[in-house]
C-alpha cells in the first residue's frame, strides 16, 4: 500500500472477532465497532475463534481478547489465534482500571470506553499488520530484487542507464559517491545482470582489513607463509574465479597493495603469499570509493596508473539530498525489504513523506533505512505521521498555512449565466500553497458542520454530503474531536 493509501483506506472491510463474556462491554463494543463499518463476529471458544479467522481470511481481521477472560482460555484462543494463516492482530481488550500486560503476540491494548483517535489508530495498525502478514503468501522474492537501485528521479533512471549499457561487458567499473549512497547496490546489480551471473559475487572492503593481511585476503596463503598460517587458504580472487570482485574503499588502500593489485589488472595473473606458483585469474573488478582520487593522487596517497586502469567506466552516485524525489520509492521499498525479512511493518503520512524529503541526509540511503528500521520498531505495524518522526527530521518544516479564506484578495470573474459576474479569490502575486489552504477550508467546514451537528458524526456527514466513514477518516487525519469517547451517535 501506498502512503496516501494508508492515510486515506477506511475500515469498511476489517472484520473483528470479539472474544468479551461481558454482555452489557460485549454490547456496547459491537455498536462501536459497527459504527466504524467493521464486521463483528463473536467468539465463545478457541473451536469459535479458529472457524472465524479461517473465514474471515480474505479480509483484515483483527481479535479483540478480553482481560476477563480466564487464563487458560485466553492462551487457548491465542493459539487458535497464531494458527491461522494470514494470523489476525490480536489486541487486548481492559477497562482503564484494570491492572493488565501485553505480551509479545499482541499488538496493543483497546482501553474502555473507547476513545475515537485510539481506536482508529489501532484499527490502522490491524491494516498494515494484515498487509504485512499476506506479503509472504506469494513466492518469496528472490534477494536480488531488493538489491536494485529504487527511484524515479532523472539521476536513477541515468545511472541504471549506465548499469545496462556496461553490466553484459567485462569493463572494470569505478563507483564513486558519498558513504551511503549505495554503491555496493550497483555492484550487485551489474553482476546480477551480467554473464556473470551464476558465479560468485566478493566483496571486501580494503578499508576494514589491515594493510599487512589485505594481502593474504585477496591473494590467499600457503601453509607456514607466515606466523599463525597453519593451513593453506584461497584468496578472494580464486573465490571470485569466473565471477566478480568487489573492492569496497579502494581509496584507502596502502601504496604497496596498489602496486601488486595493478600487477593483477594488468596481467590476470597472482601468487599466493608464500608461493611462487602463478595462478590465472578470470575475475571482473568493480571498485568504490568515496574520496577524491584525483586529489589524492596529487597529495601522493593514489597511484595514477591504477586509477586509469579502474577508472574504465566511473559511475557517479549522486547523494540523497539531491534526487529527494526518489525518497517515497525508497521508503517503500526498505518497507517491503523489513516485511520481507518478517521485522515487522510500518506505513508513513504523506506529510511524514514530505518532511523526509526536506532532511539533508549526510548519511544518504543508509541513514533512510536506519530510520525506517528504527520507526518499524518504535510504532510496530502503525501509521507514522509528522510529529511521530524525531525532531531533526521535522527541523525546518513550514508548510504556510492560511487562517482564513478572507486573507485572500477578491477578483470579479463571469458568472456562471451570461452576463452576470461573481467574486472569486484572487490569487496573491507570490502564490500560496493550493494543498495547505484547501486543507485549512475543509478543517474549517468540517468543524462548523459538528458544531451544527452537536458533534454528532453521522449527521454531520449527510450535512457535508459524504459517506459517515469517509468523515470518520477526514477527523483522525486533521486530529480533530480527539479524546472524545465514541458512542456511535
Amino acid at each position: 500500500m501506498s502512503q496516501p493509501e494508508a492515510e486515506s483506506q477506511s475500515f469498511k472491510c476489517n472484520v473483528i472477532i470479539l472474544a468479551e463474556p461481558d454482555a452489557d462491554r460485549r454490547s456496547y463494543l459491537r455498536h462501536v465497532l459497527e459504527f466504524l463499518d467493521c464486521d463483528v463476529l463473536v467468539a465463545e471458544d478457541a473451536k469459535e475463534m479458529a472457524e472465524y479467522a479461517k473465514r474471515a481470511e480474505q479480509r483484515p481481521t483483527s481479535v479483540f481478547l478480553s482481560a476477563e477472560l480466564p487464563e487458560p482460555q485466553r492462551v487457548e484462543m491465542m493459539g487458535a489465534v497464531a494458527a491461522a494463516t494470514p494470523r489476525p492482530a490480536a489486541f487486548l481488550l481492559a477497562d482503564e482500571r484494570t491492572q493488565h500486560s501485553i505480551g509479545g503476540d499482541m499488538l496493543g491494548v483497546v482501553t474502555l470506553p473507547a476513545h475515537f483517535d485510539g481506536l482508529t489508530n489501532l484499527l490502522h495498525k490491524a491494516q498494515v499488520y494484515s498487509e504485512s502478514q499476506r506479503q509472504g503468501e506469494g513466492p518469496r522474492r528472490p534477494v536480488e530484487l531488493f538489491r536494485s537501485l529504487s527511484g524515479n528521479g532523472r539521476a536513477t533512471r541515468r545511472i541504471n542507464q549506465m548499469i545496462e549499457q556496461v553490466a553484459s561487458s567485462d569493463a572494470t567499473v569505478l563507483v564513486l559517491g558519498e558513504s551511503g549512497t549505495g554503491k555496493e547496490v550497483v555492484a550487485r546489480k551489474l553482476h546480477y545482470h551480467s554473464n556473470r551471473r551464476g558465479k560468485p559475487f566478493v566483496p571486501v572492503n580494503c578499508g576494514a582489513i589491515p594493510g599487512d593481511l589485505l594481502e593474504s585476503e585477496l591473494f590467499g596463503h600457503e601453509k607456514g607463509a607466515f606466523t599463525g598460517a597453519i593451513t593453506a587458504r584461497q584468496g578472494r580472487f580464486e573465490l571470485a574465479e569466473g565471477g566478480t570482485l568487489f573492492l569496497d574503499e579502494i581509496g584507502d588502500m596502502s601504496m604497496h597493495m596498489q602496486v601488486k593489485l595493478l600487477r593483477v589488472l594488468q596481467e590476470r595473473t597472482f601468487e599466493r603469499v608464500g608461493s611462487n606458483k602463478t595462478i590465472h585469474c578470470d575475475v571482473r573488478i568493480i571498485a568504490a570509493t568515496h574520496r577524491n582520487l584525483e586529489a589524492a593522487i596529487a597529495e601522493g596517497k593514489f597511484r595514477e596508473d591504477l586509477f586509469y586502469r579502474l577508472n574504465v567506466f566511473p559511475i557517479e552516485m549522486a547523494p540523497l539530498r539531491e534526487r529527494v524525489e526518489d525518497i517515497p520509492v525508497l521508503v517503500n521499498d526498505l518497507i517491503r525489504r523489513i516485511e520481507h525479512e518478517k521485522r515487522g511493518s510500518v506505513r508513513l503520512t504523506p506529510a511524514a513523506v514530505t518532511a523526509l524529503q526536506h532532511y539533508r541526509w549526510s548519511g544518504n540511503v543508509r541513514e533512510l533505512a536506519n530510520l525506517i528500521e528504527r520507526l518499524a520498531i518504535l510504532y510496530p505495524y502503525g501509521v507514522v505521521d509528522l510529529p511521530d518522526l524525531p525532531e531533526k527530521f521535522r527541523a525546518g518544516i513550514q508548510l504556510p498555512v492560511l487562517e482564513s479564506e478572507d486573507e485572500l484578495p477578491e477578483v470579479t470573474v463571469p458568472g456562471m449565466e451570461p452576463g452576470t459576474v461573481a467574486s472569486a479569490p484572487r490569487l496573491p502575486n507570490d502564490g500560496l500553497d493550493l494543498k495547505a489552504h484547501l486543507s485549512h477550508l475543509e478543517q474549517n467546514l468540517i468543524r462548523q458542520a459538528l458544531d451544527d451537528c452537536d458533534g454528532v458524526v453521522a449527521h454531520a456527514a449527510k450535512k457535508l454530503k459524504m459517506r459517515r466513514t469517509t468523515l470518520v477518516e477526514k477527523l483522525r487525519k486533521y486530529g480533530l474531536h480527539r479524546g472524545h469517547e465514541l458512542t456511535g451517535a
